[in-house]
């Protein structure tokens, strides 16, 4: 599903201050399947993670995706091979790519605040120029799974860590991606939200959908969930585990 071969990203190239996040990463990613990247902090994992989901650009190597995650309609999807390559495509084409493909949970949530639950939900349906009354129904039902109905006016500075969580996997969920891309989603959450994250994570994956999690926390890594785990340690594939 995607693909990485001998993938590298490096910074500050050139200065006295260069250092490589990913060093030579090659890894196949299967559909349906939740796979965890774990690692201590400077591990490379967030940047990995950054890689896969075309929020970054990697100094070196290739990384491909296969055309079912765009859908029928995406310019990218045409041709006979069942394969993108991303990595030299201009920026208006991974733009695409992140809104057809991915929904993202960041490790802060970044919800906007000022704006109601349902207004953040709605936000990455907005480029996609599809009629209100279509994406607020979407939203709606997204809320109703979450438990979330009820809040739905509420400004998100107002919601409980739990709540705030469950807005943001919603936001995530808005545009029906194949792929959730979560950057230490528990970091911040006290046990009990951080099993009922991995909860929630298991219905997605009931659901059809593909997660990739960069996470340190054993909670994450351990659940039985998880279909394979994967050690990064100095920007490399340290060991694997499932």
């Amino acid at each position: 599903m995607i693909s990485l071969t001998n993938v590298c990203k490096g910074f500050n190239l050139g200065k006295l201050n260069a250092f490589t996040a990913v060093d030579g990463v090659s890894l196949s990613l299967e559909g349906n399947r939740i796979t965890v990247l774990k690692g201590p902090s400077g591990s490379g994992k967030t940047t990995l993670l950054s890689l896969i989901g075309c929020m970054a650009r990697p100094t070196s190597g290739r990384i491909t995706l296969h055309k079912n995650l765009l859908g029928k309609n995406s310019f990218l999807a045409s041709g006979d091979k069942p394969d993108v390559e991303i990595t030299s495509l201009p920026e208006r084409f991974l733009t695409e790519i992140r809104r057809l493909a991915f929904g993202f949970i960041f490790q802060q949530f970044n919800l906007v605040k000022g704006i109601t639950v349902i207004e953040n939900v709605l936000l990455p349906s907005y480029p996609l120029g599809k009629k209100h009354a279509e994406v607020r129904k979407r939203a709606g039902e997204l809320l109703d799974t979450f438990g979330l109905r009820a809040r739905a006016r509420a400004k998100v500075e107002w919601l409980s860590g739990g709540e705030a969580q469950r807005v943001a996997i919603a936001r995530a969920m808005m545009n029906d991606p194949p792929v959730i891309i979560a950057d230490e989603p528990t970091a911040h959450l006290d046990s009990k939200l951080s099993r009922e994250f991995m909860d929630i994570i298991a219905l997605l994956k009931n659901s059809g959908k593909t997660t990739i999690i960069a996470s340190h926390d054993p909670l994450v890594f351990d659940a039985q969930v998880v279909d394979r785990v994967i050690a990064v340690r100095d920007g490399r594939i340290d060991e694997e585990g499932t």
